[in-house]
Parts: structure tokens; C-alpha cells; sequence
């Protein structure tokens, strides 16, 4: 189970890869209230990628939910280890579409990862009913 707990890992860290490109945009970013900073940008693409951020954080719980829900569910590894990579690809595309304004490619891959997670979920239902 060592590539869909590294799949976790990654989709726990990520949502930081996109706080460093907010952050990177506009002004010298200032830490002490970031919220306000972040707010006083005139930069779309660092509103863009603060969003990636936290939409991020939102699909992670599921996400590594889906993974434990499927591993003690005895769920095939094989089909755990592809779902989970494939969320993982489907997060980054998102994050990468989301901050290069690519709205309908957004859209496909928040789609594609919530099917992963559904997918994982779902298996996990079957061999446990």
C-alpha cells in the first residue's frame, strides 16, 4: 500500500504548492495578515491559485478517506494504487488549469478526481456489503 499512502501524502501537500504561487503574485506579500493581503491583490492569478488552495483542502478528507474506506475494505491494491494516482494527476491538472485560467479544463478534472474518489468509495461499499 506504499504508492496510495505516498498518493495521500502528496494530495496533503499540495494545496501548499498553490499557496506559494498566491503568495508569489503582486505585492511583497505581507504575514502578518495574509488574509488581507491576499484580499488587496490585484492579481487574478493569485486569487486563482489561493482558490486551488482551498478547494484543495476541501477534496483532500475524501480523498483520504476513500483510500483507508477501499484498504480495509480489501479492495484489489492494484485498482487502489491507479485510482489514487490518478487522483493525484487530476489534482495537479486542476491546480495547473485553475491558476492558468482554464476553466472548462478545471471543471473536467475537479470531475475526473471526485470519480476516483467515488470509485474508491464505491469499491470499497461492494466488498464490504
Amino acid at each position: 500500500m506504499t504508492i496510495p499512502y505516498l498518493c495521500i501524502l502528496i494530495a496533503a501537500l499540495l494545496p501548499y504548492v498553490w499557496v506559494t504561487i498566491a503568495k508569489a503574485g503582486g505585492e511583497r506579500y505581507d504575514n502578518r495578515d495574509p488574509r488581507a493581503w491576499l484580499a488587496r491583490q490585484d492579481d487574478a492569478r493569485s486569487h486563482r491559485a489561493n482558490a486551488a488552495q482551498l478547494n484543495g483542502f476541501e477534496t483532500f478528507p475524501a480523498f483520504a478517506a476513500a483510500v483507508l474506506m477501499a484498504q480495509f475494505a480489501n479492495v484489489d491494491h492494484g485498482r487502489i494504487t491507479w485510482l489514487a494516482i490518478g487522483f493525484v494527476v487530476f489534482r495537479v491538472l486542476h491546480g495547473v488549469f485553475y491558476v492558468g485560467n482554464k476553466h472548462q479544463f478545471r471543471s473536467l478534472s475537479w470531475f475526473a478526481g471526485l470519480f476516483c474518489v467515488l470509485g474508491l468509495m464505491g469499491m470499497a461499499i461492494a466488498h464490504v456489503g
